[in-house]
């Protein structure tokens, strides 16, 4: 039998290993307009059947487990809501987007559940502005260790006839609020939870309030551990920054309080600008980890998963 399994419906891919089903990639969302609908993955689980994403959370309607998703292209909003706008605050604009599934030319499963998408990224006026080609690869099983990995690829191709500005609210002027691209929302009872990040004299871990402290951080890697409803032990998801293409180093947007996400960003506080047929490549990793993880445990998983992206 196979580490991963794929299964295909109308509108979502669900990955499982182990008897438990690890991801659902809902490809065809029916949302609102205002919440920028596009393909996201929840729930997420750990080995043991854990919930780590959140769903529409009522702070933040249009955040959705894990999605790729840029909060300024050239002024238009595919992340979804209210618009950043430097001494006006977060204000309602006719500028949010949509990611249109296209086509999936890969699903495969055996060692590795493979996940390969055609999309098409729409301004609100009905403009194609990009293309992607996206890839998730579901990896590593460890039923040991009680852990998994995923591996999120992708290249945006600019289809418009304009450069093409990628920008995020700290680009726009608000400072420390750099988020774009992957986005990570975990489920409320990561709140207050545990932030890890590698310093030049080893891993520090900070929480709730004091966790902001890795704000903006350009690490290759940074975890996240908290404890959850109904299940002992909790759990912790270790992001790796990967790489991106553009020039600005990928830094990450991370909260504990007052709600729990993170988000390696390609355009933290620098934008990138993608001239007509030019390409962005990014590529990150997310390890979902049953238990709350020490900074010591982390610092040798991130040695160990790190390999290879």
């Amino acid at each position: 039998m196979p580490d991963f399994t794929i299964a295909r419906s109308a509108t979502a891919v669900t990955v499982s290993a182990d008897g438990v089903e690890l991801a659902r990639y809902v490809y065809d969302e029916d949302a609102p307009a205002f919440e920028g609908p596009k393909p996201y993955l929840h729930p997420i689980r750990t080995l043991a059947g854990a919930p780590l994403t959140g769903f529409r959370p009522w702070d933040h309607r249009w955040h959705k487990g894990l999605q790729m998703t840029l909060t300024d292209v050239s002024g238009e909003n595919f992340w979804g809501g209210n618009t950043y706008v430097h001494g006006e605050g977060y204000i309602p604009l006719d500028n949010v987007g949509r990611i249109r599934h296209d086509a999936f030319t890969t699903l495969a499963d055996g060692d590795a559940a493979v996940v390969e998408e055609e999309l098409t990224w729409v301004t609100q006026a009905g403009s194609e502005w990009l293309r992607e080609r996206r890839t998730m690869r579901f990896h590593s099983l460890d039923v040991a260790d009680s852990r998994w990995v995923l591996d999120l690829t992708t290249v945006l191709r600019n289809v418009s006839d304009q450069d093409l500005v990628l920008g995020s609210p700290t680009t726009n002027g608000r400072e420390n609020a750099g988020y774009s691209g992957v986005f990570l929302r975990l489920a409320r009872s990561f709140t207050g939870g545990a932030v890890t990040v590698p310093e030049a004299d080893g891993p520090v871990t900070r929480s709730g309030a004091a966790a902001d402290a890795a704000m903006g951080a350009a690490t290759p890697w940074l975890a996240l551990s908290g404890p959850l409803d109904e299940l002992d032990g909790g759990a912790t998801v270790l992001a790796f920054a990967g790489r991106s293409s553009g020039e600005p180093e990928v830094r990450w947007f991370v909260r504990s309080e007052p709600f729990p996400t993170l988000a390696p960003s390609p355009t933290f506080s620098e934008t990138v600008v993608l001239a007509p047929g030019a390409e962005l490549h990014l590529a990150h990793r997310f390890a979902f980890l049953d238990r709350e993880r020490d900074a010591a445990e982390l610092a040798l998983l991130a040695e160990d998963l790190g390999v290879g992206l």
